[in-house]
């Protein structure tokens, strides 16, 4: 049912951190994980974009924990304990699982949705199939 609401959202506006900005807000609001945020492709690394949450990371280097390794591997990932995964990059403790979503644009990727939860294995790929759905 949010799949329409976002796109009813953003269908109009061209301004795309006001995009990212109204669909972190929405899947905070509907859904309340931990932390939902953007991270926006800047030449070697991801630089924090709109999110709701607590304090992030700011900067992610190309292949560098979850996000980075979204990017370079062009494809979404999802981490059921983050405690797991290689060179995960420790934003918050209290992040216990994360999905990482690439978002692309004419075949290049310009960012990814980054999602935390405080709970172990929160995300699955049904969870990926329609958080790729958005975009």
């Amino acid at each position: 049912m949010l799949l329409p609401q976002i796109r009813e959202l953003i269908t109009e506006e061209q301004d795309w951190i006001a995009v990212m900005a109204n669909i972190a807000a929405a899947l905070k609001q509907t859904f309340g994980f931990f932390w939902v945020g953007f991270y926006r492709v800047k030449g070697n690394e991801l630089v924090l974009g709109p999110f709701q949450g607590t304090v992030a990371c700011m900067r992610i280097p190309f292949g560098k924990g979850v996000c980075g390794t979204a990017w370079k591997e062009r494809r979404t990932i999802i981490v059921t304990d983050v405690e797991q995964f290689p060179g995960h990059i420790a934003c918050s403790s209290e992040s216990k699982s994360e999905i990482v979503v690439p978002i692309f644009d004419k075949g290049e990727i310009i960012g990814v949705l980054d999602i935390d939860s405080d709970h172990l294995s929160a995300f699955d790929e049904i969870d990926a199939m329609y958080l790729e759905k958005i975009f």
